[in-house]
């Protein structure tokens, strides 16, 4: 015989649960479904979203094609690689009508500034090029910039360093106290010059002075060949002096103090464009390039912290 609610009184809890999770299965439908369907799709989405920030325009300007450049160069300069290569890709570009190279380097490894600056010179015979000087423009990457159309510099900037330093360390002292001793085969007079387990031979000395000697007059001829300037005076601008903005244009290393927004104008006047538009990197490519800087950046700290202890 079948029961009713008044004979089963769990008949009625039951129900009144089942009512209850109806109730509230309706008013989360909405999100569980949405919930459901994101872990359905989730590559999708994602490769969708990818899409969408490689290609989708953000305003009015992005959709029409850039016709200016921006060129970095920061930190030292150990590989030219990287830059050299996009340097020459903006020369082969045709819709690019001028470049802004913004610098801000301390300098770094001879070779590869002069590897720069070839390319920036092969550059300036396509369309014109704007060096800017953002904080350090000094050595090396000064002699990156010397074959620029024209460069500006912020008014705090450091400029220079017009120099060559080739350093070796004398452990002799602690190889001795250590009971280390080299053994050498060498063949050739100075192929042992610059061994930091000996005091070097007064003719090993003016070897590497000389050939040192003859890097720092490579230097300030190219320097006088791209900037106009006496290379029988170089005390003037070189010596490895470094000049704030003022003083490197009254020596003639710059040819304006500005902003950035300054650099920007005169490489679109000189560019001989009516409107700018300004390549841009992707913003997959930023958030890819913030993100590895970050990590480093946190490693590095991370490590120091690791060091401290």
């Amino acid at each position: 015989m079948p029961s009713n609610e008044k004979d089963n009184p769990n008949a009625g809890t039951a129900s009144d649960k089942k009512r209850v999770s109806s109730f509230f299965g309706q008013l989360f439908s909405p999100i569980t479904s949405t919930l459901d369907f994101f872990q359905k799709y989730f590559k999708s989405l994602l490769f969708l979203l990818i899409l969408l920030l490689l290609f989708a325009p953000i305003g009015s300007e992005s959709v029409k094609p850039p016709n200016l450049a921006i060129l970095n160069l920061s930190g030292p300069i150990m590989n030219a690689g990287k830059l050299v290569k996009e340097i020459t890709d903006l020369r082969k570009e045709k819709s690019i009508k001028g470049v802004l190279f913004i610098v801000d380097s301390p300098g770094g490894a001879v070779a590869p500034s002069v590897e720069i600056s070839m390319a920036i010179k092969r550059l300036r015979a396509k369309k014109p090029v704007v060096a800017y000087a953002a904080g350090t423009m000094a050595s090396g990457s000064y002699y990156a910039s010397i074959w620029s159309s024209k460069i500006v510099a912020n008014p705090a900037a450091t400029i220079g360093s017009i120099g060559v330093i080739m350093e070796g360390l004398n452990i002799k002292g602690l190889a001795d106290k250590l009971g280390i001793k080299p053994q050498v085969v060498k063949a050739g007079k100075y192929k042992e010059a610059g061994t930091p387990f000996r005091e070097w031979t007064p003719d090993e000395r003016r070897e590497i002075e000389t050939h040192v000697l003859d890097i720092y007059h490579l230097f300030i001829q190219d320097v006088a060949n791209a900037r106009h300037l006496d290379a029988k005076h170089p005390e003037k601008f070189a010596d490895a002096r470094i000049f704030i903005s003022e003083k490197a244009k009254k020596v003639g290393l710059i040819d304006e103090i500005g902003s950035i927004e300054d650099a920007k104008d005169i490489t679109k006047k000189l560019s001989g464009v009516k409107e700018a538009h300004w390549k841009e990197k992707s913003k997959l490519e930023e958030y890819i390039e913030n993100l590895a800087q970050n990590s480093a950046i946190t490693f590095a700290n991370q490590l120091k912290s690791w060091l401290i202890r």
